[in-house]
């Protein structure tokens, strides 16, 4: 089960650094996470600063 990030996220990009497989990328309004490249290792959740990352 791939992660997601909700409407809480903040775009300042924590994530996206943290992210392994570079599964995370900025999307229009806030980041996104290709559900086909997360490999659900939880990096991106604990290094959210405003919990806006959870499990689809």
């Amino acid at each position: 089960m791939a992660y997601k990030i909700t409407d809480e996220c903040i775009s300042c990009g924590a994530c996206a650094e943290e992210c392994p497989v570079s599964a995370i990328s900025e999307g229009d309004d806030q980041y996104v996470i290709d559900p086909d490249t997360c490999i659900e290792c939880g990096a991106c959740a604990s290094t959210c600063p405003n919990e806006a990352i959870v499990e689809d």
